[in-house]
C-alpha cells in the first residue's frame, strides 16, 4: 500500500509533464503558407475558387478577387478587403463589342503577412477588358503587371509583389521554407528532436519515483 501512495502523485505529475510535452510539440508545428489566394464573388459573397486563375474563365460582368496573407489552408484563408462591386469597379471602362469586363480586386494584405523587408502595397480595384474567352489570369495580366509564377504556375507574384517567395511555408519557429500549399509534408516533420528529450526527461522522473518509493518500502 505504502508503494502506490507514494508513486502514484509522482506517476500522476509525469504524466501532466508528458501532455504538456505533446501539446506544446503540436503547437510548434502549426503552419501557414505565404501566398495569393484566389477567390470569386457570388451572391455578393466571396467564396474561395475552385480552380486557378489560368483555367478559371470568368464571364462578362464578373467579379474575382486576389489576396496575399498567411493562410494555413483554404478554410482559413483570408478574403479580399474593399470594394467589389461590378458597377463601381467599371464604371470608367466602357463596355465594347466582342469583348467582356472583369472586375478584380487586388488586395496585398498587410505588413503582418509582408515577407522580411516588404511593404505591401495599397489594396486597389481594376476593370480588365479582355477576349470573351480570357482566362482570369490573362484579365490580371491586362491591369496587374508583373505577374510572376512558380514551375507548377502557381501564382507567386501580383504587379512585383512580392519581390521573393512563392507559397513560402511559415511557422513561429521556422520563419519560411520553401514549401508549397498543398504539398505533401517534407520529410523530417516526424516528432521533433525537442519532443523525444522531453519524453525522455518525463519517462526518467517516473523512474526515479519508482526507485524512490522502493527504497523507502525497504
Amino acid at each position: 500500500m505504502t508503494v502506490r501512495r507514494t508513486t502514484a502523485p509522482a506517476l500522476a505529475l509525469a504524466l501532466a509533464l508528458l501532455l504538456l510535452v505533446l501539446g506544446g510539440a503540436g503547437q510548434a508545428r502549426a503552419v501557414g503558407y505565404r501566398y495569393w489566394s484566389f477567390w470569386d464573388l457570388a451572391g455578393g459573397k466571396w467564396t474561395y475558387a475552385t480552380q486557378g486563375p489560368s483555367t478559371a474563365r470568368p464571364s462578362d460582368g464578373d467579379v474575382e478577387g486576389f489576396r496575399f496573407a498567411v493562410s494555413e489552408d483554404s478554410r482559413h484563408a483570408v478574403q479580399p478587403r474593399g470594394k467589389r462591386d461590378f458597377a463601381a469597379i467599371c464604371a470608367g471602362t466602357a463596355a465594347e463589342r466582342g469583348m467582356k469586363r472583369v472586375a478584380l480586386v487586388i488586395d496585398s494584405g498587410t505588413a503582418a503577412d509582408a515577407p522580411s523587408g516588404e511593404r505591401p502595397p495599397a489594396p486597389r480595384t481594376a476593370c480588365a477588358r479582355v477576349a470573351p474567352d480570357a482566362s482570369t489570369a490573362e484579365a490580371l495580366a491586362a491591369v496587374a503587371k508583373p505577374l510572376r509564377y512558380d514551375t507548377n504556375a502557381l501564382l507567386c507574384a501580383i504587379s512585383g509583389y512580392p519581390r521573393t517567395g512563392c507559397g513560402d511555408q511559415v511557422a513561429a519557429s521556422e520563419p519560411t521554407a520553401s514549401a508549397r500549399p498543398g504539398a505533401a509534408e517534407p520529410a523530417g516533420h516526424g516528432p521533433s528532436v525537442g519532443l523525444w528529450a522531453g519524453v525522455a526527461a518525463v519517462a526518467a522522473l517516473g523512474a526515479a519515483a519508482v526507485r524512490q518509493a522502493r527504497r523507502r518500502r525497504g
